[in-house]
């Protein structure tokens, strides 16, 4: 008899709740083996794993996929590698489970101080990268969480491998198994089963599009773990050296242009438009960078095209840059109030007071002076892997690495301590 989408969706939660419940008390120690022992059996089965995307490879061909998402699915034995890296990495990071963030004396003589503890199930949708499956099972593991992964249609077959190598590492390092399920149907019913299961699951991390983060959060009954788009900016202040304003520019947009952090949005202080800006726009040009500007930017470099008002909250994701010229320190940060994501932002500056008052002011989840927005990451900030890149306060800001999965509880201490 098959199994309906509702009983494979409760069978799928009811396990992995009961293996969140066993894996958050295992220690670093074993955690770290398993982690280890995970990396190992990755590289051992790369020929297995580049054999499971090929068959996905040449499916998604057929579906006429090309360019950048075919990119995407595709392993190669470095990805490989660099996945068994990603856990070792995941593996030689602190752990956060049972870390006690301070401690104080009450009047009555209560100990009073927070200890971080898992989250519990998470549940992570992504799209086509079969490498995610890997980096969010070590993250989890490493966090002592359960994890529900549901991948790409287009990746079954890759993600499927990864998982059941994963899994198989688990059961031989005696950790429970279904502390890691990947979902074995792309339907996306069974998302939306998913989604209702709040008594099971307590966090829903979506990696993709902004019409599946939109849709996601729009559906579901669990806390979810949020960016909708990264339009990141790069504003060159009055006080700019200029080497500095033109190597932070063109490597924020240039560097790798189809990820969450790469600069969207160019704002050029007028006392240096007619100098560093125009300097910086002829680099951008001739790295190959469509320039879209307002009139005072076209006046300065024809050959931009205007900016229509629906450029300046545009995650473009492409050699494309939306260019304005400001007067002031505040009109910059009022434009990225109104049009920015909360994601990342920088501000390049030879005046300390001035960054400092740029980082007070301005709420995104990275505010940077002086540097590249493409250091917004959890690994650059010494997080190790990332999740994901939350822009919602609650539960989380920024890039989401192991301290981000985890969330804190109140413990006490008292000598038959009684309240009066």
């Amino acid at each position: 008899m098959s199994v309906s989408h509702s009983e494979l969706v409760a069978d799928l939660a009811l396990r992995a709740s009961a293996a969140a419940d066993r894996i958050a008390e295992i220690d670093s120690d074993r955690k770290n083996a398993a982690l280890r022992g995970a990396a190992e059996r990755l590289e051992r089965a790369t020929d297995e794993l580049l054999e499971a995307n090929g068959f996905d490879l040449e499916a998604a061909r057929v579906r006429g996929l090309v360019g950048r998402p075919l990119e995407r699915l595709t392993l190669t034995p470095e990805r490989v590698r660099a996945m068994a890296l990603g856990l070792r990495d995941v593996a030689a990071l602190p752990d956060p489970v049972g870390e006690v963030t301070g401690m104080w004396t009450r009047p009555s003589g209560l100990q009073v101080g927070r200890m971080r503890i898992p989250l519990g199930v998470i549940l992570v949708i992504y799209e086509s990268r079969p490498n995610v499956t890997a980096d969010v099972g070590g993250l989890c593991l490493k966090s002592g969480n359960a994890v529900l992964l549901r991948g790409g249609s287009e990746s079954l077959n890759s993600n499927r491998a990864i998982a059941e190598l994963l899994r198989g590492t688990l059961e031989e390092s005696g950790l429970p198994a279904d502390a890691l399920q990947l979902v074995p149907l792309p339907d996306r019913e069974i998302v939306d089963l998913l989604l209702e299961r709040e008594d099971e699951i307590d966090l829903v991390v979506p990696r993709g599009g902004e019409s599946l983060i939109r849709r996601v959060a729009r559906q579901s009954r669990i806390p979810v773990i949020k960016h909708y788009k990264g339009v990141c900016h790069v504003y060159i202040d009055e006080f700019a050296e200029p080497g500095m304003a033109r190597d932070i520019a063109l490597n924020s947009k240039c560097q790798r242009v189809s990820v969450c952090n790469s600069a969207e949005t160019l704002l050029i202080h007028s006392a240096v438009a007619s100098g560093i800006g125009a300097e910086v726009l002829a680099e951008l040009d001739g790295a190959g960078v469509e320039l879209r500007g307002c009139e005072r930017t076209r006046e300065l470099f024809p050959k931009a095209v205007p900016a229509s008002d629906s450029d300046w909250a545009e995650e473009f994701l492409d050699k494309t840059l939306a260019v304005r010229v400001v007067d002031s320190l505040d009109e910059a940060i009022e434009h990225i109030r109104e049009h920015g994501s909360d994601h990342t932002e920088t501000i390049v500056t030879q005046d300390i007071t001035r960054g400092r008052e740029f980082v007070r002011r301005v709420n995104s989840s990275s505010v940077l002076v002086n540097a590249s927005t493409r250091f917004a990451d959890g690994f650059e900030f010494g997080l190790g892997a990332e999740i994901g890149i939350s822009t919602s306060k609650i539960h989380w800001f920024g890039p989401m690495g192991l301290e981000g999965l985890t969330s804190q509880k109140f413990i006490a201490f008292g000598e038959g301590t009684l309240k009066e």
